[in-house]
């Protein structure tokens, strides 16, 4: 029994592509990523669904500088699709080339996404990778040139499918025959094709290109606002968001709250200078309880220092123009 690793995020074509391996007798596992873009929990479900064990793995410091100068290129948003792909395909390689698997395969359909997925696009994933001579596309294979995988006698090329194109009634046939009753919508699941938080992204890698993940978290959270070149502030929105900021504080950055007043929490990040930090405690005050008060005391905490700012609460037309949209 041959043993393959599947690239699994959970959508309806990479269950499919392990279903269709799987129902042929090969022994098949998922492997999912995980970043600040992207999570394990669809995959887990569709692990769950179809039987199959699945290796969870965190990617996110490989993957983010991997995004600021991909080789490929962005899609529409921010998405290096290719050169995602590639780096997954290069890292579940690293099963096969220690014998733990024979191949790996994707759930990717020719011509179902124009840039990313016509033939010119799979060629230079499997080139990237690094590994193309272990890579196999259930869904589209039979019209594809045959692989070494299946040259090695390692699947039946006659049980592997001809799917093309962006319709999905194939697919949804398929998964009526085949008893899947739980998976998601096509499109979503990963945020680098979200236009409302690729913009707040643009702007980190343009003024803070040595960011690191816990910079990527802090996009997810609150109000974003750029101070200067050198400075942003999160502001939380409701306690969840304050909790989350909470949560990514450091003792490298500046945690603000009005004292005396309910409010929300604002976390200072990258280089800021002193007026920097005035300005950041300025809106903490501006959308706390104290908001109409000439002047609202901040406590700024770093660490294990905590000092006090006197400040006007800033206007809000003015706050308006540092939003990060």
């Amino acid at each position: 029994m041959s043993k393959a690793l599947g690239l699994l995020s959970g959508g309806l074509d990479s269950t499919l592509a392990a279903l269709v391996l799987k129902r042929q007798g090969v022994a098949v596992t998922g492997i999912v990523y995980v970043t600040p873009f992207f999570g394990a929990e669809r995959a887990r479900t569709a692990a769950r669904q179809i039987d199959i064990p699945l290796i969870v793995r965190d990617i996110s410091e490989v993957h983010l500088e991997m995004l600021k100068n991909p080789r490929y290129g962005y899609g529409r948003n921010l998405n290096p699709c290719i050169d995602c792909h590639a780096l997954m395909f290069q890292i579940a390689g690293e099963y096969v080339k220690k014998g733990e698997f024979d191949f790996l395969f994707s759930g990717e359909v020719l011509g179902q996404r124009p840039m990313s997925q016509n033939a010119n696009a799979l060629k230079a994933v499997a080139k990237h990778a690094g590994c193309g001579d272990l890579i196999l596309r259930p869904l589209s294979a039979r019209l594809l040139p045959v692989t070494p995988v299946e040259e090695r006698g390692l699947v039946d090329r006659e049980q592997l499918l001809d799917i093309q194109g962006r319709s999905r009634k194939r697919q949804e046939e398929l998964a009526r025959q085949w008893g899947l009753t739980e998976y998601p919508s096509s499109g979503g699941g990963c945020l680098l094709t979200e236009k409302s938080f690729t913009g707040r992204l643009r702007d980190l890698l343009t003024h803070h290109p040595e960011c690191t993940p816990r910079d990527v978290e802090l996009l997810k959270v609150g109000r974003q606002y750029r101070l200067s070149a050198d400075a942003k502030l999160t502001l939380g929105r409701n306690r969840q968001s304050n909790e989350a900021i909470q949560k990514l504080a450091d003792d490298d950055h500046p945690l603000l709250k009005a004292s005396g007043f309910s409010g929300p929490l604002g976390l200072l990040s990258g280089r800021p200078d002193s007026n920097d930090l005035l300005a950041a405690a300025s809106i903490v005050a501006a959308y706390g309880k104290g908001q109409d008060q000439t002047t609202v005391t901040v406590l700024c905490t770093q660490g294990a220092n905590t000092r006090k700012l006197d400040v006007a609460p800033m206007a809000r037309q003015k706050i308006e123009k540092l939003i990060i949209a």
